[in-house]
């Protein structure tokens, strides 16, 4: 099983993207996470898109999701939210509107975030559900992970040191594993 995952975050030391990588890690057997990026997606602009086409890095984005069996969605939360580029991301590649179908419908989406303070990535989840469904994903919910205090669940090198949050990820991969075989 090929899963495809993206960290919402465009920081180098992204506590997100150091939970994608961990993810990457800790794959149960029979399952690959192949960890991709949003950068060098442009700003959403329908006159680019009219003029230009697709820009190049989401179309490869694209194709990546597409030929995969699943996307896991590894978002941070600003401001009681999902974050503006990574939303961009997904409007980007929700277009032309003809071809979202082909990225999205009825892909299965999991979402797990990190974040540095104590509510995790609750509101950041939650507020990925009504776009998750107008693109007809098949959203996991069989399970939640919600890093918080993220601080001090990784060293200054992004790997992951506690090891509760690592068994708590081992547990939702095989979860969210198990539920994109069905």
């Amino acid at each position: 099983m090929k899963i495809i995952g993206l960290s919402g975050s465009l920081r180098r030391s992204s506590f997100n993207t150091a939970l994608l990588r961990a993810a990457a890690g800790l794959m149960p057997d029979g399952a690959e996470l192949g960890v991709e990026t949003i950068h060098g997606i442009p700003l959403y602009d329908g006159d680019v898109e009219a003029a230009e086409g697709i820009p190049p890095a989401v179309a490869a984005l694209k194709d990546k999701v597409a030929a995969a069996d699943a996307l896991l969605l590894v978002t941070p939360e600003y401001n009681n939210s999902m974050p503006g580029p990574f939303k961009n991301a997904i409007d980007w590649m929700s277009r032309p509107p003809a071809d979202a179908a082909r990225v999205f419908a009825g892909r299965k989406v999991a979402l797990i975030g990190a974040s540095p303070g104590g509510f995790g990535t609750i509101l950041s989840q939650n507020a990925w559900l009504p776009v998750l469904r107008t693109l007809g994903c098949e959203l996991w919910t069989g399970g939640r992970l919600m890093v918080s205090r993220a601080g001090g669940v990784f060293d200054a090198s992004g790997a992951l040191t506690d090891a509760g949050v690592e068994k708590q990820l081992r547990d939702y991969l095989a979860g969210f594993v198990a539920f994109a075989g069905r």
